[in-house]
């Protein structure tokens, strides 16, 4: 037993370690291993960082001749409105230019815009207001630079004949001598753009009162609460004779209703909150953008984003400008005033609007001030729907 003793007491050691080092030695060794694997780790994960921020950034496509155009008529726009708060311009293009959405029709070489959104946020982001604008609605086009180079006259005609003529900068020029208000930023997604964003979320729910087999809009739903996939939910948002009346009109209404689940969607499933779910949207979303230099970096997305995620379902709203048919064509629209110009002028004032339910009010009422906007007098209030109704409330 003594021999046994004196050969563990020549290791020098205990618990078996025949290493020889010191204990402090042998810290110093492991700390360094430690902070060498770390800084792999680290810069792996930076590099990987750095390789998806480059991968979305440049998947945004640019739009400079838009901002070309609209610097020569810098004179004729509205001047700029609140400080921080910002107004974009949401255009959908119904271009049949992609492979994909070649099944939606013939490309005939020229694009319209079925959907346009003006976006207000708010100066604290304390909410968003979201004003639809009609595509049969009678406005005055001004002359516009079409893309062979020649120009267009001044006109009165249906308001997404002015993205035919002259893309974006036509339609933001028609937006703006329309309503007064200074457009800040404007972004175009194609249907293929739409698509993708809805299947980035895992689909959004609807809930049909009646089934619906609309072989234009390709698009056959049993009644009920469902989840549309992105194919399903862009001829869902595109059909016109199958659901309804039938009329433009609706089918609006029916935009805002999805959108509005889709933010909700959004919002109540932690997506903006969480990276590992926002990754895909934001890549759905930045491959299928057209924006203004000023709105085309992924930094830029993100920030906007960033200030959208704080705002409450129910003060993300949903509405479309007052309007009712046009005399000399049914079929077409014109605004109501005094209505349009009140609706207006509280967006360039950055001053709060109200909505509710079209069959609970009349337009345009005026209700009790918002609390988070002091002294900006009785809040009115528009027919329209916030992103807390969804489409099966």
């Amino acid at each position: 037993m003594d021999a046994d003793v004196s050969d563990s007491d020549d290791t020098g050691s205990t618990g078996g370690d025949t290493s020889g080092e010191p204990p402090a030695r042998r810290e110093r060794h492991w700390l360094r291993r430690t902070a060498l694997g770390a800084s792999v780790v680290v810069l792996a994960a930076a590099g990987a960082g750095w390789w998806l921020y480059r991968k979305l950034d440049s998947n945004i496509t640019t739009d400079t001749s838009a901002a070309g155009e609209l610097s020569r008529y810098e004179k004729e726009r509205p001047p700029p409105g609140a400080l921080h708060a910002r107004n974009i311009l949401v255009i959908g293009s119904d271009s049949r230019a992609g492979q994909d959405d070649s099944e939606y029709g013939r490309n005939t070489g020229t694009q319209r815009s079925d959907t346009v959104i003006l976006l207000h946020l708010s100066t604290r982001r304390k909410s968003v207001t979201a004003v639809s604008v009609p595509r049969d609605l009678m406005v005055r086009i001004p002359s516009c630079r079409k893309p062979d180079g020649t120009r267009t006259r001044e006109q009165l005609a249906q308001f997404n004949w002015s993205f035919m003529y002259g893309g974006a900068a036509c339609t933001i020029r028609t937006v703006e001598r329309l309503t007064g208000i200074r457009v800040d930023h404007h972004v175009v997604i194609d249907f293929l753009g739409f698509k993708r964003m809805v299947d980035a979320v895992d689909g959004v729910e609807i809930c049909l009162k009646k089934p619906v087999d609309d072989p234009e809009a390709h698009l056959r739903l049993p009644a009920g609460r469902q989840t549309l996939n992105g194919e399903q939910a862009l001829g869902y948002v595109r059909a016109r004779k199958s659901l309804g009346d039938g009329s433009d009109t609706q089918r609006m209404d029916r935009q805002q209703r999805f959108l509005g689940s889709l933010v909700y969607k959004m919002q109540s499933d932690g997506v903006l909150l969480n990276p590992a779910r926002l990754y895909p949207v934001l890549d759905a979303a930045t491959r299928s953008l057209t924006t203004d230099p000023g709105l085309d970096s992924l930094r830029d997305l993100y920030n906007l984003v960033r200030d959208m995620r704080s705002i409450p379902t129910e003060r993300v709203q949903f509405l479309t400008v007052p309007r009712r048919p046009y005399p000399q064509d049914p079929n077409r629209d014109e605004l109501v005033q005094p209505d349009a110009d009140k609706l207006f002028g509280r967006l360039r004032e950055d001053t709060p609007v109200a909505v509710a339910p079209p069959r609970t009010v009349e337009p345009v009422n005026d209700k009790q001030g918002d609390p988070d906007m002091p002294n900006t007098g009785p809040t009115p209030t528009f027919p329209g729907i916030s992103a807390a109704t969804g489409t099966c409330k």
